[in-house]
């Protein structure tokens, strides 16, 4: 029983092919390279306990990592786990391993191979030059002795990038755990000889890791001292790019003596506490422990002894320095600053064994073991507690909130694996492992099974076989590495790498390219990059692998600047844009400054985290955190908001600046499943066994979600009633959504090109009596051959092409092949100019050198717009040739006031709001109002209007306020607003005197999008009597994605075509009913139909559609020509069969916006101002010039303003202007944050579009940067 290949690396098989993995191929027997145990940083639980091996473990922790193509990165791993044939104890003391601690042991009766988790890796002896593959380690372990590697030999090309000596040397060993590097070289330590030493010496019976080398010949060498107290350990390092450290090590007798010595701030702790006294801190130590021999040889600190691109300039302090305790076990480690970042306490009769740990400024975690030194327990005050009981193949893990959990394992040593699992929630699923200990089938918890395929020579995954039958199939190199993914849906995606394994080109799922290049055949990293329209965009680096500079597709060039740890401090982009940023000793950003002097501070606490934002105008955020790190309360300009947590760190009550609650709770598997609102709303939820949501409950809404096969979302109920269905294809791609609104049936449907890119969206409202159509809307989408999506193609409207330059940046744009709108960009490719219509309207831009909007001038003056910024980056001026409007802020940045000037007026216009954001009865204004705060967030009045809401949280009845002392005519007007179960609008009614004076009624498609609205209004009928019309005003909506694009009334349809990427309209089309009904015609399809009365198939219309398109403008592909070939056919018999096309007549007008996206002003192609709006902070329209009567409803970007209501719809809910905030809740709860209801409380710089809150919270500022 060998386990050795069962063939010869090289021989032939049947098919001629070499047989090329070697020992990686059929053994013979039992397999080699198996570990003694589980690897200890796998199955981990809480701070962490590895439950399988029994053992306190500390993956990787890593204490120096400075940027290089090949780095010297110092980490240390720690596992209470002995292993029985241990190497030395490490650098780091008992239970601790360095990445240098690594070591072979040569035995007669094998190899063993202690890694750097402390295990032990069995292999059989190695021949010279032979090479031998642990399948369960996926780790290859190969001996010196020859030149090359046979060409079959997988390893053969990564073989020749050693040093000739190594790979001649029968006596180096060397491992890797991939075929594109690095080598682990395994080699002796040089020694001086002595001086009766007549012959060289032998070498040990063991090797170290003397050096690393990577695929690209560079090298990472430990260098060992070769004689004195610490002979044979690391004591200095050069990494791949030349730095040299230096590793100070100290003795056990060298620690005694210093512990002798008066205390002073000593090399390795500055601010440590006082050292052991003499008597307790011994000379020697034991020579064995039970995790291997001690030399009581330790690392001390680590300095930086040379760096090349510093010759003249080194480190003041260490990089990182340690203590040890009299036994030599490792207390404390500090960073480069002298803080210290760790600390460690031991069992006292048990060496090494760690009894409790803990990090800078949080509590200590503490263990307990039973007498087999297995953890039984583990405390984390202010946390969850562990209990660790050991069974025969089974560990049950309870927590203290008694959650359990039960292991069951089967296997030893390192092929030991959790086979099946008891979850807290009783849920069981099962794993299914090989003879190597590798995945090959998991069964969930609903007994779904997937299984996992892999090459019975590799154990590369080749395959992976979902439960419903669906496959995913994964193709590799003879390097092995990925080049082909092929998905369940048939689309493929590809990978091509060059002779140094490199990646060289990508294919995406969609047919996109990506392609890299390389400066030389020894550099790791490109140089270049080109994207998928052919656009190289060039990388420099500077020796250490960063980026040092970034040429775009434009030649225009950013730069970078980094300190000597690799920390990025300064940006420089074109246009005179810099940025710079500096840190403290430990390493943490403490500012950032833009090129205007503006200057952002950062505070931290002990612990490291962020405690404190200081603004360039000294305005603080300050953020407060519990023992753990958990934020529990931020507070900027006064105001906090904060957070409980559970034992478990889930969050269980959020209070805002109110001091109102919303609270949540979970299941035993951490799933939310209820939660109450600020207002007392409570929504609850309940999944399956898988963790899907089957049922979620909303104040007596209940929503069943239901799934097929594959996990796709099939169909919902809602109280037992019918909602959305959707229907999916063969290839799982999603064909439809429907449900039922308001009565009628309306559906979206999608189409998809063969690369799986959207095509077509077509939306469709069907009569509830009769299935007749009563709206149809299709838009249409085509890509780039490079795979831009450069072409729109709205419904009824000739082609809108995009003309784009570089990897995308807009340049112009095409209406039917017509140019209407050039753009030029300046050296950051930010809009710069616009044109319409040549000469009729020209815009010209301009940003400050903070990469702020500075003005927006055009050749209609009273137009013109310049902005003007504070320190802070809040706009404070925005100035017209008519007007000036200054603005004010409080210090949480809501905008408070406003002040507007004008020739004729001077006037300010204060708004309050209470600490949650909602509005309030402004004090100047109102000075009798004694309101303070909406706790519940629901504004119940105000100056104007009472408001009423159901126990949804939407906005149910609003009432004109009568002021006290006004005598009641009750005359009142009282709105009333009622919803469908989505929470959506569908009927709005206003009465006055007892009688409807409007009503209106809405549809939506099952996206949640509005398709259709009917408006009944108070008029005088035949008789004279005032009632509401008979017959409704109807307009008809048609969606591209999020935005609405087609407005259809009774008289006329207005098309938007909007800025790509944005909800900002750039284009109004206008076409009356009339011209559009000339233009209906029959297409090529259906007149086909129609005239052999055949149904024809679905493929066959979309060729027609297509082919019907490129003959209508003049370009027939050769795709298409060859299709008419084969079916006998000509391009003029098919030109032929289609109708005549009729050009409608279109009124076309150009939106100006402001800066936000909201409509100024319609300009015509000769540069007429067809129209124009004034509007405040909030979107209420203030003045409008509209002598040609055009119908504008466009409102702040996504909002569309209703004259029946007042409301703007705004995608997802509607927006009431005058309060500044929506009616109803938020759909998506607090992900849109705090409060559900506001709108930007900085309007005039944020939008929401289609989003529905603003989203930058303060708490989710507990890093620098922009949210």
């Amino acid at each position: 029983m060998s386990g050795k290949p069962a063939a010869r690396q090289g021989d032939m098989t049947r098919k001629g092919l070499d047989i090329v993995q070697g020992s990686a191929g059929v053994l013979i027997g039992a397999p080699t390279g198996v570990a003694c145990s589980v690897c200890p940083g796998g199955i981990t639980y809480a701070n962490p306990v590895n439950p399988v091996l029994g053992a306190k473990v500390l993956p990787g922790e890593t204490d120096l990592a400075l940027p290089c193509p090949l780095p010297f990165i110092l980490f240390r791993a720690y596992s209470s786990y002995r292993t029985r044939t241990p190497a030395p104890v490490g650098v780091f003391g008992p239970g601790w391993k360095a990445p240098f601690d690594i070591r072979l042991q040569i035995r007669d009766e094998g190899l063993i191979l202690n890694d750097s988790g402390g295990r032990s890796i069995h292999f059989e002896p190695l021949f010279p030059g032979e090479i031998s593959y642990s399948r369960s380690e996926s780790l290859w372990l190969a001996r010196g002795g020859v030149a090359a590697q046979h060409s079959s030999q997988p390893l053969s090309a990564l073989w020749q990038v050693l040093p000739e000596d190594v790979r001649l040397s029968p006596h180096v060993y060397l491992a890797t755990n991939s075929l594109q590097g690095p080598w682990w070289i395994l080699s002796w330590p040089e020694r001086v000889p002595g001086a009766d030493e007549v012959l060289p010496p032998e070498p040990p019976a063991y090797r170290v890791l003397t050096g690393v080398v990577d695929g690209f010949g560079r090298t990472l060498a430990f260098h060992r001292a070769a004689e004195g107290d610490v002979a044979g350990a690391v004591t200095g390092v050069m990494d791949g790019a030349g730095r040299r450290f230096h590793l100070v090590l100290t003795t056990q007798a060298q620690r005694a003596e210093e512990a002798r010595k008066p205390h002073t701030a000593s090399l390795s702790s500055p601010d440590s506490p006082c050292p052991l006294s003499a008597p307790s801190f011994p000379d020697t130590l034991p020579a064995g422990t039970e995790y291997g021999a001690d030399n009581g040889i330790r690392l001390e600190a680590v300095w930086l002894t040379h760096d090349p691109a510093y010759p003249d300039e080194q480190p003041t302090a260490p990089l990182a320095r340690y203590t040890y305790t009299a036994g030599g076990e490792l207390r404390a480690v500090y960073d480069r600053s002298g803080t210290q970042v760790r600390g460690f306490t031991y069992d006292a009769e048990h060496a090494g064994r760690m009894v409790a740990h803990h990090y800078a400024g949080r509590p200590e975690s503490r263990y307990r073991y039973d007498d087999t030194g297995r953890v039984t327990e583990q405390v984390n005050p202010e946390g969850l507690d562990y209990r660790f009981e050991y069974g025969e193949s089974r560990v049950i893990i309870t927590d203290s909130l008694n959650r359990r959990e039960v292991l069951y394992t089967e296997g030893e040593g390192g092929l030991k694996r959790v086979v099946k699992k008891e979850h807290a929630d009783g849920s069981i699923t099962r794993s299914e492992y090989d003879e190597a200990g590798r995945l090959k089938a998991q069964t969930d918890a609903a007994g779904r099974r997937t299984e996992y395929r892999l090459h019975m020579a590799s154990g590369k995954l080749t395959s992976v076989v979902l439960p419903d039958g669906r496959t995913v199939r994964y193709g590799y190199n003879n390097q092995l590495q990925l080049t082909s993914v092929t998905y369940p849906d048939g689309l493929r995606s590809s990978r091509k790498y060059d002779r140094q394994g490199r990646l060289a080109e990508e294919t995406s799922r969609n047919g996109n390219i990506t392609r890299w290049f390389y400066d030389s055949s020894r550099s790791g990293l490109p140089c270049a990059v080109e994207d998928g329209t052919g656009v190289r965009r060039r990388i420099t680096r500077n020796r250490y692998g960063q980026l040092q500079a970034f040429t775009d597709c434009s030649g225009y060039t950013t730069r970078y600047e980094y300190d000597r740890y690799g920390q990025q401090i300064a940006v420089h982009r074109e246009e005179g844009i810099s940025t710079y940023s500096s840190y403290n000793p430990r390493g943490q950003l403490v500012s950032q400054r833009d090129a205007q002097g503006r200057e952002t501070r950062y505070e931290y606490s002990a612990a490291g985290d962020l405690t404190a934002i200081v603004a360039p105008d000294g305005s603080r955020s300050e953020i407060q955190y519990d023992a753990w790190g958990k934020a529990v309360s931020t507070t900027q300009g006064g105001l906090t908001r904060s957070m409980g947590y559970d034992a478990a760190g889930r969050i269980t009550v959020l209070t805002n600046e109110n001091g109102s609650q919303s609270t949540f709770r979970y299941d035993p598997v951490d799933r939310l499943t209820e939660q109450r609102g600020f207002d007392g709303r409570t929504q609850r939820y309940q999944y399956d066994l898988t963790g899907k949501l089957t049922q979620s409950e909303d104040e007596g809404l209940i929503t069943l979600w239901h799934y097929d096969a594959s996990d796709r979302i099939t169909r919902r109920t809602v109280n037992g009633e019918p909602a959305e269905q959707w229907q999916y294809d063969d290839h799982g791609w999603l064909t439809e959504i429907s449900h039922l609104s308001e009565g009628h049936r309306v559906a979206v449907h999608y189409g998809y090109d063969d690369k799986g890119r959207l095509t077509g969206e077509r939306q469709t409202v069907e009569t509830p009596e009769t299935g007749e159509m009563l709206w149809e809307h299709e838009t249409g989408h085509a890509y780039s051959e490079q795979g831009l999506a450069t072409r729109q193609e709205p419904d009824g409207l000739p082609p809108v092409e995009w003309l784009t330059y570089g990897s995308g940046y807009l340049a112009g744009m095409k209406l039917g092949g017509t140019p209407l709108v050039e753009y030029t960009r300046d050296r950051l490719h930010r809009e710069t100019a616009r044109s319409f219509g040549g000469e009729a309207y020209e815009l010209a831009t301009a940003w400050n050198t903070s990469g702020q909007l500075r003005s927006r001038h055009l050749n209609l003056p009273q137009l013109d717009r310049d902005y003007d910024w504070n320190d802070n980056g809040q706009l404070i001026r925005i100035s017209g040739p008519q007007e000036s409007r200054e603005y004010r802020y409080s210090d949480t940045g809501r905008l408070t006031g406003v002040h507007t000037t004008a020739a004729n007026l001077d006037i300010d216009i204060p708004y309050a709001t209470d600490p949650a954001g909602n509005r309030l009865p402004d004090p100047e204004l109102h000075p009798d109002s004694t309101l303070t705060a909406w706790p519940d967030n629901r504004i119940a009045e105000d100056a104007h209007y009472v408001y009423r809401y159901d126990e949804y949280g939407r906005l149910a009845e609003k009432t004109d306020r009568i002021p006290e002392g006004v005598i009641r005519m009750h005359d009142e007007r009282t709105h009333h607003y009622h919803y469908d179960s989505q929470h959506r609008l569908v009927f709005y009614t206003r009465i006055q005197h007892g009688e409807p004076q409007v009503e209106s009624r809405y549809l939506y498609d099952p996206l949640g999008r509005r398709t259709g609205k009917r408006v009944w209004r108070r008029e005088r009928d035949l008789t004279g009597w005032m009632s509401l019309s008979r017959k409704p005003e109807e307009t008809w909506y048609g969606w591209d994605g999020d935005r609405l694009t087609t407005v259809q009334t009774q008289q006329t349809r207005i098309q938007t075509v909007y800025q790509p990427g944005s909800f900002t309209p750039l284009l109004r089309i206008e076409t009356e009913n009339g011209e559009q009904a000339k233009a209906r015609h029959r297409s090529l399809a259906e007149v086909l139909q129609e005239d052999t009365g055949v149904t024809l198939p679905a493929e066959l219309a979309v060729m027609l559609g297509r082919l019907e398109r490129e003959l209508r403008a003049g370009a027939v592909s050769a795709e298409s020509e060859a299709w008419l070939a084969q079916c006998g056919l000509t391009v003029e018999q098919m030109e032929s069969q289609m109708e005549a096309e009729y050009i409608p007549e279109r009124r076309l007008h150009l939106y100006h916006c402001d800066h936000r996206g909201l409509p100024q002003a319609l300009i015509s192609p000769e540069g007429e101002t067809a129209w124009r709006g004034e509007y405040d902070e909030w979107g209420n329209q203030l003045n409008e010039e509209n002598p040609h009567h055009l119908y504008q409803p466009y409102r702040l970007p996504g909002q569309q303003y209703d004259e029946e209501s007042g409301l703007y719809y705004n995608r997802h809910r509607y927006y009431d202007p005058l309060q500044g905030r929506y009616i109803t809740q938020d759909p998506i709860g607090l992900k849109g944050g705090i409060n559900l209801y506001t709108y930007p409380l900085a309007p005039i710089r944020y939008t929401t579009g289609v989003r529905t809150s603003y989203k930058c919270i303060w708490a989710s500022r507990s890093r620098p940067g922009r949210c």
